[in-house]
């Protein structure tokens, strides 16, 4: 079966999360998948205060920007997050947008480097192991964490480049890919990412899965196509195929089902910036779409 969840965005203010999470874990949604976007929310507080206002959905972090974050910290509040909600947290790391590292002094010269280290050094980490490590950029003397995660931890690497999209299938254990991912795109980083399996050692039989998550633009309502054009345009991304839906149920189930045809193991829909009824959002995903996708 093809996963399916729903975005809470960052334009919407903090507070408005309870609400939407309450009715997500009430509705039967799989995944609620939060940003850590700057300069908007804080990827770890919110998905820990979503994790505690619910009892069952599975809450995603996409993404951690990997310059922001100390990988030790990081595995920190992650092993955290994973003992108090097992299972429920879903880890999603990457390079970050590179005007927004810079603005904070943090934009790195390799980000495919950086995050490399990172993927290593905090996949180990989860693990319960100790390492020591000195690399360009992650360095660690000795370091253990006491609270490990009881179980494996999956580590997901949002990333779109050819690159770092081989780098994921090499080093992650899942990949993100965003909105901007057409079919046919999906079917081109699956093939990638295959490439970077096989390169490490990590396809053939009895090797562990690798998940895609892809985001899909979607709106609902009388001015859902006004809206996801605006978005599309807004993003500079109006001219590009088969990109976002906008309709009903089954219009966006037959979306989903192109993006799982394509190689998507989990869709996750995502509602314009300017969604009018975030929790209704959520509803129409959980109980209209849902019984529309195998």
């Amino acid at each position: 079966m093809t996963g399916l969840g729903a975005i809470f965005r960052p334009q919407l203010a903090p507070e408005r999360l309870r609400s939407v999470a309450r009715l997500a874990d009430e509705s039967g949604l799989e995944e609620l998948w939060l940003w850590e976007d700057c300069f908007r929310e804080g990827g770890i507080s919110t998905a820990a205060a979503a994790l505690a206002w619910t009892e069952r959905v599975r809450v995603g972090i996409g993404l951690l920007p990997v310059p922001l974050r100390n990988v030790a910290v990081t595995a920190m509040e992650v092993a955290s997050l994973h003992r108090m909600f097992p299972g429920r947290p879903i880890l999603a790391v990457g390079h970050g947008v590179q005007d927004w590292m810079g603005q904070v002094g943090a934009r790195a010269e390799s980000p495919v480097t950086l995050l490399r280290e990172h993927l290593d050094a905090l996949r180990a980490l989860l693990r319960g192991e100790r390492v020591t490590t000195e690399g360009r950029y992650v360095k660690l003397d000795d370091v253990a964490l006491d609270w490990p995660p009881a179980e494996p931890v999956p580590v997901i690497a949002g990333v779109t480049g050819p690159r770092s999209l081989r780098l994921s299938g090499a080093a992650a254990d899942g990949t993100l890919l965003t909105a901007s991912a057409s079919p046919d795109v999906v079917r081109k980083a699956r093939h990638l990412i295959d490439e970077g399996r096989q390169s490490a050692g990590r396809a053939g039989a009895g090797a562990e899965p690798h998940r895609i998550v892809v985001y899909l633009l979607a709106a609902t309502g009388v001015d859902g196509p006004a809206r996801l054009r605006a978005e599309l345009e807004a993003e500079g991304l109006a001219a590009v195929p088969d990109l976002g839906v906008a309709g009903d149920a089954g219009a966006v189930a037959k979306a989903v089902q192109r993006l799982a045809d394509a190689g998507a193991d989990t869709v996750v829909l995502q509602p314009t910036g300017d969604e009018p009824d975030p929790e209704g959002f959520v509803r129409f995903v959980a109980e209209e779409v849902r019984p529309l996708v195998p």
